[in-house]
């Protein structure tokens, strides 16, 4: 089943008297339970594409569909609430609550909702990301490891249509990066959950099921890896 769907898509830029193309008509699906990597040269696009798939950065042209919604063509209200309920995001820098205890943080999207924690669901998903013991611990008091488990606990709180991740292991060393990525792909088999992940590490692309790369702002190829 399609949960994502990007019609002609481009974003334009101004720079003084120049216009600037970082997206450039591009047009693709994603199926549920998809694990999609993208990558591309700095200056691709491809940070520009996962920001408009976020509902973070309005496109100039175009359509983006996530469970059959047009985010664009909600009002910025609506779009807020879309996005924390139905988007999870995944950042390079991690992005936490520093005054906020790790259960606080991964449960924020709820809270901001008006919705209680499922507790159980909680539980399962802090005992995948070996949590448990680090609840009442603040960011600082974490390795950069332990925080990026936060923020995909966060992301995956609210049982999101997809989870997009920014370059989640950019700020890790080598053996941290393969734990979040055996991670995300955890996520992905067992619970089905929609992965998107931007990433310069071919290692880490070639764990996807597809890889669609994007030079010059547009998609030069899109290729299947594994059905």
């Amino acid at each position: 089943m399609e949960i994502v769907k990007v019609e002609n898509l481009s974003k334009h830029y101004q720079s003084g008297e120049t216009t600037v193309s970082a997206l450039n008509n591009v047009s693709f699906s994603i199926n549920k339970g998809e694990f999609v990597a993208i990558v591309g040269p700095s200056g691709s696009g491809k940070s520009t594409l996962l920001h408009m798939l976020g509902g973070v950065d309005e496109p100039s042209s175009g359509k983006v569909y996530i469970d059959q919604t047009d985010i664009y063509d909600l009002n910025e209200t609506q779009l807020s609430i879309f996005r924390r309920r139905q988007i999870g995001l995944i950042y390079q820098f991690y992005n936490l609550i520093p005054v906020l205890t790790v259960k606080e943080n991964i449960a924020l999207p709820l809270r901001l909702d008006g919705h209680d924690l499922d507790e159980d669901k909680f539980q399962r998903i802090v005992s995948l990301l070996n949590l448990e013991n680090r609840l009442n611990h603040l960011p600082n008091q974490l390795s950069g490891g332990q925080q990026q488990r936060v923020s995909i606990g966060r992301a995956l709180v609210s049982n999101p249509s997809i989870v997009l991740a920014d370059e989640p292991t950019g700020n890790l060393d080598s053996k941290n990066s393969q734990e979040i990525v055996s991670l995300l792909k955890l996520f992905n088999r067992t619970f089905k959950q929609t992965l998107v992940v931007i990433t310069h590490d071919e290692s880490i692309a070639l764990q996807a099921d597809r890889i669609i790369t994007i030079e010059d702002g547009q998609i030069s190829r899109d290729e299947v890896i594994r059905p």
